[in-house]
Formats: structure tokens, C-alpha cells, sequence
């Protein structure tokens, strides 16, 4: 997988009715002072008395006069909002800083003393009051060192530093959770495993992210950097790749001086550094010092392209919400009391006996209250969520940010647990089973991302962007063929699909489906630079309604097969015309090939006996776009792959369409759903000539 790194730097037009903009920033250790420690991150409790690398709390303070703001990042796991509150509350004493314009978030280092109790971990019950005497010394440390200040921002393309960690498992290969059922289709590293995966769940976000602040006459201040990678995974007490990157940058851009690097933890929870795209024997194997110079090489090629500007507005919102836990039903309930009594005073040893406790604990809260912020400095943008957000909802918020220039710092203001988009909560895993570390309502998700946007739209007073994806030449070169529709498939979530023609034919994604991941060609499909974005059917369908076109059509889309070839009889289905009322059999129907036969080749049939198949000549290679072209031209069929002709045939029946119904991924009969992308699905009320065909093409 081979992408661009490409840098950006951007100059702020700013107001000058505002007063002097001033900005301060500090570093304060927060290594406990006391081992053995508590540390959060594993499923079971364990204690810690080694030092490998302090942790530290890193803190800015920037006011334009009116408004006085604190961002502060501390190396934790992650800090409960009661924890922050009051670190709050005592700060707002002695700095006169409110508390709602205080953001604190943690970096999620998973080698960090326990500041919340999270699964098999209790909070260390020393290390919690010295933490928030630290937190506000941080804050005070920042303010003490406020001067004038100018601002600017960058971010660089680091996506060879991050990766999804969060694959869909095989319909045959569904795994069990920790009550005994089999529910995970999807789940954390299961990409490791090529034969037992189908795809990605979701899109990476590869902004790293800069702010850097510096005195008027140029001496840097601080940087806060923002990136959406888990965790690295260091040993005994450390601060992780975060730390090493704040002290890297300080070293980097100012060696001698005082200058405050910081990492801040971007959208990350279904996030890591091991691209399973690429095979294990070929996949780099850095160690955490590599990782970090590597994205520190990055950080450093767009910073030096930074212009500033010294009269930013600040301000800075906040909402506070109660959102529910999805709280164990009866049955579950009587299971965990059991198993918990069982265990008496000791802690727990099995994941079973963690996840037990946790229902008990969801019982007795029921629900909860959270924290969304939003900051501006000038035409930046920061929002904030109190959980492990997935990067697609970092996405969605910065796409519809009013201001040009974003991140989504996460975990901040509190540690909520995950928060999949509500259609993944179907798929199971780690991250959906009900605990602390994942217990919000199935909703809680589209609720943070709308207060976050909606924050972001009071500190700029400004709505939101209205975000659409570019049309490149491809895209351009489809619509000139004046199709009927015309689905880019570049929607955040469902159900609708929306047609990118002047039709209004609007399609519906049905059943589960992934979301915004990459689709092909983006250079070709896109313009300025976007990513061409695909959704990931996980055995689902795409449908749409049409009068009938009799005799004469064409379909062109874009396809990538996640099922090995021969994982089941057929690999699946990428389009039938026909009717949704037991008259499947009817229609055209084209798909690919299993283990029955045709094993990974285009097979096309219609009329009611499907084994009068007629299949292509090119075996397809799985988890690769592939390009194909359906032209319907009377009685006879000409399949394209890739622009050449791939299968024909001549004296078909007439297709049945008392209705129109065509489904994409899928037969009406829901047999062999597809398994992994489509996008690009064109349809067209006539036959496509072969030079139209080529038109359609991208090479």
C-alpha cells in the first residue's frame, strides 16, 4: 500500500478588533511518587514499580482578552470526568479560569498509572488526589508564563503511521464473547488472520495535525500536535509514543529553550499501528524510537511551512449530556450475580468474571453524564469526546466544522469508553460488549458527533459545512453519459444513498454496512486532494426502485471482493434486476464465482435456471478494485471487466421488471450478499456502445 506524504501549510486571516492575543505553556511531572502503582490498560489488574520514562502533564493558556482557555494533556490511560471535575473546580480557584473553558484530555498510554477504574482495574487510590494537584499545577504553571503571542497551524499526511485495527470476520467465522454467544463479527487484530477476515470496518484518519504558538518575535512556545494511533506499547511506567514525540518536537525546534511539545490523542479507537492490508512477513517492524522519529520527520516538514498570525478570536463551549448504559437485562443480571458471588472478595481472573462485574456496576449507575467541548483559536477548530471515538467520527465532525482548520482530541474531559457508530454494534467485539469501557446507549455516538459540530458551530458563530466529495474527471466523464443514476456511495452513515445524477433516484443501503472507507482511484474520482470513499457491505444489499427497463440498460460499478475465492459456493452477487416477492428467479443476475464453480470468475445468468451460467475467463484477485460493465442489449449481454470484454452471450429471455427493482450486492432472494466494497454504481436507461464502455474506464 504505497500513499503520498504531503504537508500543509496555512496562513490565518484574522480580526483586528480583538485585544492582544497571549498564550503560556508548561510541563509538569505527574510520575507517581509512590510504586508499586495501579495501571490501566489490560484486562486484568495489575500492579507496576518500574519507571521506564516519566509521565507528564503538558499545558497551554491562551487568551485574546476576553477569553482565557487551558488545554492540557496528561500521560494517562484514561481520567474519569468526577477526576477532572474537581481538578477543575480547584484550578478555576487558584487561575480564575473557568471550568468550562478548561479542556484536560489523557493520551491513552496504556503503561500509565490508573487514574479510573476501568474493567479488571480499580483507580490507584494514592496516585488519584496527586494527580489533580498536578493537573492544577499545570494549568497554573501555563497562565504564569503568558505573553504575546502569535498562532498557526499545519498538519502533514502520516498515513503509513496508522492503520485499522478493527476488521469484519468471515459470515462462516463468527467468534464467541464473553457470555457464551456468538455475536463477533467483528473484531479488534482480526486482520491478522487473511483467511478468517474479509475487510477493514472502517476508514483511518492520517492528519497529524499542528498548533504551534510563538512570541511575537518568533521564539516557539509550544506545538500541539494531534494523531489518531491507539497506542504504540511500551514497557513498566511510560509515557508511549506521546511523550516521545512532545520531548522530540521541544528537541527538534527548540533545543536550548523551553519550548512545550505536545501529542494529543486524535479519533483512535478502532486504530492502530500494524496495517494488516499488507502480508505479515512484508509488514515494518519499527521499534517505538523509529515510530516516532518517523512521524516526528513529518511533523517537522509541515511546520516549517507554517505562517502565523497574532490577533486569533478564542472561545471556547461546552455540553453537558446524560446519556444511558445499556444495562444488562434479567437474564444477564442473575448470570453476573452469580458469577460474582462466586468470586467473593477476590479480583477477577477471566475475562468472563471482568465482564460479570461490569454488569453489576452498569446495573447500579443505569446512566451517566458527559462532557463535549469545542475551542477556537482564530480559524482553528479543536472539538473534543469523552471516549475512544472511531476515526470515522473524527472525520464526520471535522468535515462539518464551520472552521477551516480542525482536530478531535478524544478522551477528553473524561474516559466514557468506545463509541461505535450505532450500525457496529450489530457486529459484536470488544468493543461493543457492554462495560464501562463500552456502556453508552447504542445512539451515543451520532449524539457526540452532533453536539461536538454543534459546539464548533457557537465558537465560530458560523453553520456548519456542508461537506460533499469532489467530482473528479471520472466522475465527471460518468455524468456526461447522462446516466439514469448515479450512487458515488460517499456517505458517513445510511440509509440513504444518494444519487449524484439530476434523477433524485436515491437508493437504500439495507442491513449492515461499513462506512467511508477508501474507494479506487481517488485521483481520478476526486478532485483537491480527497480520498475517494467506498462503503464495506457486510453481507448487505444496496437497492433502488425504477420503472422497468424492458430490454435495453447498463449497469457500470466498482467492485472489491473480500471473501477468498473459494469461501463458500458463490463468492457473491454485484447486481440483479428482478422483483422482491418471491420472483427472484427472474431477471439478470451477475456475481462472482466459489466453490461450487467458475472458483473467483464473473458468471452471469438470467431467467429461472441458474445453471445455465455463463461465466468470464480471468480469475479476480480478492481485497482489489476491479472495474465492471453490464450491457443489456436486447437478447444479448456483454459483460466488460476492466474495460475488455469478458463474457457475452446472445438469446437470453427477456428480463422480468414489473417493478424495476435493483439490488447491488445481493439477489432479492438475499442469497450470497456481498462481502466487501462497491462504488461508482452507475445505471443507464439504454445499451452502452463499447467506446462508451471505454469512456467509463479509468486507467
Amino acid at each position: 500500500m504505497i500513499r503520498r506524504l504531503l504537508p500543509l501549510a496555512v496562513l490565518f486571516v484574522v480580526p483586528s478588533l480583538h485585544a492582544e492575543f497571549k498564550a503560556g505553556a508548561a510541563v509538569v511531572d505527574i510520575t507517581p511518587p509512590k510504586l508499586p502503582v495501579l495501571v490501566n490498560g489490560g484486562m486484568l489488574s495489575r500492579y507496576v514499580d518500574k519507571i521506564n520514562t516519566r509521565v507528564n502533564a503538558r499545558a497551554i493558556v491562551a487568551t485574546d482578552g476576553k477569553e482565557q482557555i487551558a488545554i492540557v494533556v496528561a500521560d494517562s490511560c484514561m481520567m474519569s470526568r468526577e477526576v477532572l471535575d474537581d481538578a477543575k473546580k480547584m484550578a478555576a480557584a487558584k487561575t480564575g479560569i473557568a471550568p468550562d473553558h478548561m479542556l484536560i484530555s489523557a493520551t491513552h498510554a496504556h503503561s500509565a498509572p490508573a487514574s479510573m477504574g476501568c474493567l479488571g482495574t480499580d483507580p490507584d487510590p494514592n496516585y488519584v488526589p496527586f494527580l489533580k494537584e498536578k493537573l492544577v499545577e499545570a494549568i497554573a504553571a501555563a497562565q504564569a508564563e503568558l505573553k504575546p503571542a502569535r498562532i498557526g497551524f499545519a498538519k502533514g499526511n502520516a498515513a503509513e503511521f496508522t492503520a485499522l485495527r478493527q476488521w469484519i470476520r468471515r459470515p462462516d467465522r463468527i467468534a464467541e464473547d464473553p457470555f457464551g454467544n456468538k455475536t463477533v463479527r467483528a473484531a479488534m487484530h482480526a486482520g491478522a488472520k487473511w483467511d478468517e477476515a474479509v475487510g477493514e470496518a472502517g476508514p483511518e484518519d492520517p492528519d497529524l495535525s499542528l498548533i504551534s504558538i510563538q512570541t511575537k518575535d518568533g521564539k516557539p512556545l509550544a506545538v500541539l500536535a494531534n494523531f489518531s494511533m491507539h497506542y504504540f506499547g511500551d514497557k513498566d511506567i511510560s509515557a508511549d509514543y506521546f511523550g516521545l514525540f512532545s520531548e522530540g518536537l521541544q528537541k527538534r525546534i527548540d533545543p536550548e529553550g523551553k519550548m512545550v511539545g505536545i501529542m494529543s490523542h486524535g479519533c483512535s479507537g478502532d486504530i492502530y499501528r500494524v496495517d494488516y492490508t499488507v502480508p505479515a512477513e512484508q509488514r515494518p517492524k519499527p521499534t517505538i524510537d523509529e515510530y516516532t522519529n518517523g512521524l516526528l520527520d513529518i511533523a517537522m516538514k509541515a511546520y516549517a511551512g507554517i505562517k502565523y498570525g497574532d490577533q486569533p478570536v478564542v472561545a471556547m463551549a461546552e455540553k453537558r449530556m446524560t446519556l444511558q448504559y445499556r444495562v444488562p437485562d434479567k437474564q444477564r443480571l442473575e448470570w453476573a450475580q452469580r458469577i460474582v458471588a462466586e468470586m467473593g472478595d477476590r479480583l477477577a481472573k477471566t475475562p468472563t468474571e471482568v465482564y460479570a462485574r461490569e454488569q453489576i456496576i452498569l446495573h447500579e449507575r443505569q446512566q451517566t453524564e458527559i462532557v463535549v467541548q469545542a475551542l477556537r483559536l482564530g480559524d482553528i477548530g479543536i472539538a473534543t469526546t469523552p471516549n475512544e471515538t472511531y476515526a470515522i467520527t473524527g472525520l464526520k465532525i471535522k468535515a462539518a466544522s464551520p472552521l477551516p482548520y480542525n482536530m478531535v482530541i478524544e478522551l477528553a474531559n473524561g474516559g466514557d469508553g468506545y463509541i461505535p457508530p450505532p450500525e457496529m454494534h450489530a457486529w459484536g467485539g470488544y468493543n461493543t460488549w457492554a462495560a464501562r469501557s463500552a456502556g453508552l446507549e447504542v445512539m451515543a455516538e451520532p449524539k457526540i458527533a452532533a453536539a461536538a459540530i454543534e459546539m464548533l458551530e457557537k465558537v465560530a458563530s458560523k453553520p456548519r459545512h456542508q461537506w460533499k466529495l469532489s467530482d473528479g474527471a471520472a466522475a465527471k466523464a460518468v455524468l456526461a453519459l447522462k446516466p439514469a443514476a448515479y450512487w458515488r456511495l460517499n456517505e458517513f452513515t445510511g440509509p440513504v444513498a444518494a444519487d449524484a445524477s439530476s434523477h433524485g433516484h436515491d437508493a437504500t443501503y439495507e442491513r449492515d454496512v461499513a462506512y467511508y472507507l477508501e474507494g479506487p482511484k481517488s485521483q481520478a474520482f476526486c478532485a483537491n486532494g480527497n480520498v475517494n470513499r467506498a462503503p464495506h457491505l457486510v453481507g448487505a444489499r444496496i437497492r433502488s426502485r425504477f420503472a422497468g427497463y424492458g430490454d435495453h440498460y447498463s449497469v457500470s460499478l466498482w467492485f472489491w471482493n473480500g471473501m477468498p475465492n473459494d469461501g463458500r459456493d458463490t463468492s457473491g452477487w454485484l447486481f440483479s434486476i428482478g422483483h422482491d416477492h418471491g420472483l427472484s428467479a427472474y431477471g439478470d443476475h451477475l456475481g462472482i464465482g466459489g466453490k461450487s464453480g467458475h472458483t473467483g470468475k464473473l458468471i452471469f445468468f438470467t431467467g429461472t435456471d441458474e445453471k445455465a451460467v455463463v461465466a468470464g475467463k480471468t480469475e479476480i484477485p480478492r481485497w482489489q478494485w476491479q472495474h465492471v460493465v453490464l450491457v443489456r442489449d436486447k437478447n444479448a449481454v456483454r459483460v466488460y471487466l476492466n474495460g475488455g470484454l469478458e463474457l457475452q452471450t446472445e438469446n437470453l429471455i427477456d428480463p422480468f421488471q414489473p417493478v424495476g427493482e435493483l439490488f447491488f450486492g445481493g439477489r432479492s432472494d438475499n442469497e450470497s450478499n456481498w462481502e466487501g466494497r462497491l462504488d461508482e454504481i452507475a445505471v443507464f436507461d439504454r445499451s452502452l456502445s463499447g467506446e462508451e464502455v471505454v469512456k467509463l474506464g479509468v486507467k
